[in-house]
Formats: C-alpha cells, sequence, structure tokens
C-alpha cells in the first residue's frame, strides 16, 4: 500500500511552522509511462527532483545533501497531496526498499497527509466493483447496528448475539464489524478482530475514516454502515473504535464521543441504533463506575436520534458474581434512567444477564479484557455489552 524510495536533499524550499519544503533527487524512478507524450513521463526519468515535505516536528529538518526516506505513494499515482512526497525519516544510501506496490485500482487515502499515507482500495470509490451498488445506496432496511464506546466490547457483542441464536434454534448470524478511528488506526494491530475473523466469529472487518486494513475500506461511517448492508449482507452491526482509547477526565475530551455520532448515522441510513452501555463494577475512577460518564455523554448528549439503551438485569446468581453486587445494579438502573427519561429520545430495554449468559462469554476465542481487568475481575462491563448483542439479534426477522 505504500511506495517508497529514498533521495537525496537538493535544497530547501519554503518553511512554515512544523514544515519544510525540499528539493530531492530520487534514488530510483517512480512507476509511471514510458510514452514521451504522457505526463507521466518525466516521472520514469531517472535522476528526477520531486518536491517533498518534512514535517519537523515529526523529522526535524534534513540537511541539503542527506539521503531521506520517502513514502511516494499518492505522488506515483497523481493525486492531489499537493505534489509532495512525504518525508519518512533519514536513510543510509543504497538503503533496500519494499518493492512496488503491484499495480491496481484503489486510490482512497487512509492516514492522509502524515508520511505513513496509505492508499488503500475504497469499496465505495469509483473503481470499486461495489461503486454502483454504493452511489446510490441510502437505505440499511432496519438493520440491526449495535454502537460500543469501546473496542473491549466487541468479541461481548458478537458473544451475546451467538448466544441469542443458540437460545432460539437459529445459526450464528452474519456480523460485520465497523471500526472507527478514534483508538488504532491499522486494523492489523487489533489481534481480537484478527481472532474473531479467523474463527467466522466476526465474517467482515470495514475499516471507516483514517483507519486502514479492513477486509473493505470506506470513506466514512455511513458508507461503511451501508456497505456492509449491500455488500456484506450482514444480519447486524457492530460500531466501535479499535484498540486504545483516549480520554482526558473532562466532559468532552474522548474519543468514545464518535460513539453518539454512530447511532446518528446509523439512524439517519434507516438503522436500528442499539446503544451498548459502558459499565463498569472495578474501575476505581467514579465517573467509570456503573454508567460511564462516557456513555452518558455519547448517548445522552450527541446521539440526537433515538436508539435502544439495552441495560443488564442481572439473575440472583449473578448479583452475588465479584464485584456487581445489588448497590452497582442500582446505580446502573438509575442512570440508565437518567439517560432515557428527560428527553423520551432514547428506549429502555432490559435484557436477562443470566448464569448461561456468563458461560456463553467463557466460550470466546479471544480472552475478554478491558482496561486490564477480564471477565471475572469485572463481569459488569462484558455482559453488559453481550445484553445489547442478544437484543440486536431479538430485532433481526
Amino acid at each position: 500500500m505504500i511506495t517508497w524510495r529514498t533521495a537525496r536533499v537538493v535544497s530547501h524550499g519554503r518553511a512554515w511552522t512544523g514544515a519544510q519544503e525540499l528539493t530531492v533527487e530520487l534514488d530510483d524512478p517512480l512507476p509511471g509511462t514510458n510514452d514521451p507524450s504522457s505526463p507521466d513521463a518525466r516521472a520514469v526519468a531517472p535522476g528526477v527532483t520531486v518536491r517533498a515535505l518534512a514535517y519537523t516536528d515529526l523529522v526535524a529538518t534534513p540537511d541539503v545533501d542527506a539521503t531521506v526516506l520517502l513514502n511516494v505513494s499518492a505522488l506515483a499515482r497523481g493525486l492531489g497531496t499537493g505534489g509532495y512526497a512525504l518525508v519518512v525519516g533519514p536513510a543510509a544510501p543504497g538503503t533496500p526498499l519494499p518493492p512496488d506496490p503491484a499495480p491496481g485500482p484503489g486510490h482512497l487515502v487512509k492516514a492522509r497527509y502524515t508520511p505513513l499515507q496509505a492508499l488503500v482500495l475504497g469499496v465505495d470509490e469509483q473503481e470499486s466493483p461495489h461503486h454502483d451498488t454504493l452511489r446510490g445506496a441510502d437505505d440499511l432496511d432496519h438493520l440491526p447496528v449495535v454502537v460500543a464506546d469501546l473496542h473491549s466490547a466487541l468479541p461481548a457483542v458478537v458473544a451475546g448475539a451467538r448466544h441469542a441464536a443458540t437460545l432460539a434454534g437459529r445459526p450464528a448470524p452474519r456480523i460485520a464489524y465497523v471500526m472507527t478511528d478514534g483508538g488504532a488506526l491499522p486494523a492489523a494491530f487489533s489481534r481480537t478482530v484478527a481472532t474473531l475473523r479467523e474463527s467466522g466469529w466476526i465474517d467482515t472487518t470495514i475499516t471507516v475514516g483514517q483507519a486502514f486494513g479492513g477486509d473493505l475500506e470506506a470513506v466514512t461511517v455511513h458508507t461503511g454502515l451501508l456497505a456492509a448492508r449491500h455488500v456484506t449482507h450482514a444480519d447486524l452491526v457492530v460500531v466501535a473504535q479499535g484498540p486504545g482509547n483516549l480520554g482526558t477526565g473532562t466532559r468532552w475530551g474522548f474519543s468514545g464521543v464518535a460513539a453518539g455520532e454512530a447511532v446518528n448515522a446509523a439512524a439517519t441510513l434507516g438503522g436500528h441504533p442499539v446503544a451498548s452501555l459502558r459499565v463498569s463494577g472495578a474501575d476505581p475512577r467514579d465517573r467509570h463506575r456503573g454508567v460511564s460518564h462516557h456513555s452518558l455523554t455519547a448517548y445522552g448528549r450527541v446521539a440526537l436520534a433515538p436508539a435502544d439503551v439495552v441495560v443488564p438485569a442481572p439473575t440472583p446468581d449473578l448479583g452475588r458474581l465479584g464485584t456487581w453486587g445489588a448497590d452497582l445494579t442500582r446505580r446502573i438502573t438509575e442512570q440508565a434512567d437518567t439517560l432515557c427519561a428527560p428527553t423520551g429520545r432514547h428506549h429502555r430495554v432490559d435484557v436477562t444477564a443470566d448464569a448461561a449468559l456468563l458461560a456463553a462469554l467463557r466460550t470466546t476465542p479471544v480472552r475478554l479484557s478491558t482496561m486490564g481487568r477480564d471477565l471475572d475481575a469485572d463481569p459488569a462491563a462484558f455482559l453488559t455489552a453481550a445484553v445489547a448483542g442478544i437484543h440486536a439479534h431479538r430485532l433481526l426477522p
């Protein structure tokens, strides 16, 4: 997905805060055409000079005559990146480079304008075989869309949906995971996704926004959801950020705010949004005990469209489980009422969390872990995500 080159810095050009233009002489030509009448003919000339850009906060300012490593992917494809090669860092003369990517379609750029920007084939772009399908697509046809804050909720949501299918005597649902860009950008960073995909627990991963590396790539959450419905024919979708979560301890400064926007996207497209609450009975921070302030803000303030807010109803055997006692149940219930009651926008749905569901969670092909706590240390976190999956499955025709 990246075309690499080394080059010698010939001169410095304009500079502005955080950036330095360079003229560099490539050690090897760019891929292109040998037709001298083509506008790309210059790209294959030996010793060609091109404009490069160094982000000085990342790679400092390369000296004249220094050898630098460049990402020339967009430049080689003639895309609109200001005509720049991007400096990745210093390189030794003669540094061996990976081979150029095989020629093929795809001009969607992820991690755009960064030194490691990558070209991928977007499911929604003109070169995609699915472009005609998605060009006018505008309806999810009531597709259940479970929205979660943390990546760690993904296997628990899937486990809940599969458990519901087993209880109903139905085959496991086809599940698409739409990975947003609030956490890790490369899908390959997630061992959870790789394992769930290999085990058949999820059928497709669609990376949207700046995230990349899924089975399908999409520009926005909206086209990612439409691809899940019209390309992969998923029965239900889980939307969550990749691994990692950015939080600042402030009301609005956390990446999970995007969960509210995902609810809006699903509703706008005629899907059925299901809000998976971020819950903990073991987090030492009070703002994350019971229903996290992340969920209260994302669903209560950001989500302007209605969603089903799924609340676990623990059976007596779970009421004595680890950190989940009567006080936690009461707190979750009160917070869910606060989330749903003031506007009447959201619909509270109570789903039983019992020993059978706990046993189903223990069958996941990945080790459940959230914020360093496993299923036994914080069962409420995973059971709450799982009941969202149960409810989503119950919405299937």
